[in-house]
């Protein structure tokens, strides 16, 4: 059985995330989404709140397992026993920091490969900063996330969606 890491901040998830979890599902036996700390970036959501919401719109299938970390990510797809690093192109301006990093995690860790899928073109658009923001105006993100997660950024912000 093949297993693969889904590494990302998550902040919030949203229907891209969940469009290649799937697909990834449908490719590997086992599919890790991998919700990263990342207190540099100074999340809205708190890692627990990341992880439960991540929990929560995924489900539905059934070879995801939703953890958080806090660890260089080749050290923690080894602690999984994952054989590779699942990472999603939105756009071509995506694949140069992609690629940087694809091959810095080959230099640390040869033995996890990298691999990368690109979303359906509906949700290619579609980042968790553009819908932080959107929703933090009191724009209606309804078409771009799950509803517990418009649930979520309206208790955040305080602001009804759509």
């Amino acid at each position: 059985m093949r297993r693969v890491i889904y590494p990302g901040t998550f902040d919030p998830i949203t229907n891209g995330h969940v469009d290649l979890v799937e697909r990834g599902c449908r490719l590997f036996g086992s599919v890790v989404v991998a919700v990263a700390s990342s207190r540099r970036k100074g999340p809205l959501f708190t890692l627990e709140e990341r992880v439960a919401l991540a929990k929560k719109v995924l489900g539905h299938l059934e070879n995801v397992e939703v953890i958080g970390f806090d660890v260089l990510l080749v050290d923690f797809a080894r602690q999984q026993k994952a054989q590779g690093i699942l990472r999603g192109l939105r756009a071509v301006s995506d694949f140069e920091y992609e690629f940087q990093l694809a091959n810095m995690n080959r230099a640390i860790a040869p033995d996890v490969e990298s691999l990368f899928l690109t979303p359906a073109d509906h949700l290619s658009y579609i980042s968790s900063s553009l819908v932080k923001e959107i929703s933090s105006l009191g724009g209606d993100v309804t078409n771009f996330v799950h509803p517990l997660v418009v649930e979520a950024l309206e208790q955040k912000f305080g602001s009804k969606q759509g």
